[in-house]
């Protein structure tokens, strides 16, 4: 699992994703990784994400715009993709920059991240330090 943090005010501000997903410690990864003998079919899976026990996310990889295969042939073409690099495909509908009313998360919420079969990540929000 990867929670995909985003500093929304950052990336808007920039008019790019660069800055604004790319912070310290803005990707946390695990607990586990696996690997394809471990999953039967990448584009099977349920997906979910809790902040503070309420589901804002519920979905699955069958939703995906583009499956796992096809996105990292396209990736190949560009670069080359080491074992143990990561590839981040994206999220389901309910990032909250886009829900109404807007949301945002906030120091002390708790946020968790799960993948059918594989496991979940749960994560403080803290403010700056």
């Amino acid at each position: 699992m990867a929670n995909d943090v985003s500093a929304r005010d950052l990336q808007f501000a920039d008019g790019q994703w660069t800055r604004g997903k790319n912070l310290d410690t803005f990707c946390p990864l695990g607990p586990v990784i696996v690997t394809p003998d471990e999953i039967d079919d990448p584009q099977a899976l349920a997906l979910r994400t809790v902040v503070n026990g309420e589901t804002v996310q519920d979905s699955t990889t069958a939703e995906m715009l583009f499956g796992v295969a096809e996105l990292l042939a396209y990736c190949s073409r560009a670069f080359t993709l080491e074992p143990g690099d990561v590839v981040l495909t994206g999220t389901p509908w309910g990032c909250g920059e886009f829900m109404t009313p807007r949301r945002s998360l906030r120091p002390g919420d708790v946020v968790e991240v799960s993948v059918e079969g594989v496991g979940s990540l749960r994560n403080p929000v803290v403010g700056r330090r």
